[in-house]
């Protein structure tokens, strides 16, 4: 069973403002923290994953689908295949969300790094 302990090299710059790190994966699940900054933007987007998350700091508008949701610490969330999401941080205070996709997402196995243990 792998074990990934934080480390700076596990965090990548998605885009500006927007920190994501993978904390873990399996095929058929991958957890995946976002630090983002106050005031940014995660665009409209898609997948074909179920997204599940919660805010552990801050907040800010989730629009989904045709609907805009205020979160903030404590809010949980799951977003289904396909729909459309974006995700706009509180303008004053720094955002830590926690996801969980289902299945993994493939396209960001690039930036896992070796699990710290076996």
């Amino acid at each position: 069973m792998p074990l990934w302990n934080d480390r700076p090299e596990a965090w990548h710059e998605v885009l500006p403002g927007v920190h994501r790190r993978i904390l873990a994966h399996a095929p058929d699940v991958m957890m995946v923290l976002y630090r983002i900054e106050p005031g940014r933007k995660f665009p409209m987007h898609t997948h074909p994953h179920t997204q599940s998350g919660t805010v552990l700091e801050g907040g800010g508008e989730f629009t989904v689908g045709t609907e805009t949701w205020t979160i903030k610490t404590g809010s949980a969330y799951c977003v289904p295949p396909n729909v459309p999401h974006e995700f706009r941080a509180d303008p004053l205070r720094p955002v830590m969300i926690l996801d969980v996709f289902t299945p993994r997402r493939e396209e960001l196995l690039h930036e896992t790094v070796a699990p710290d243990r076996e």
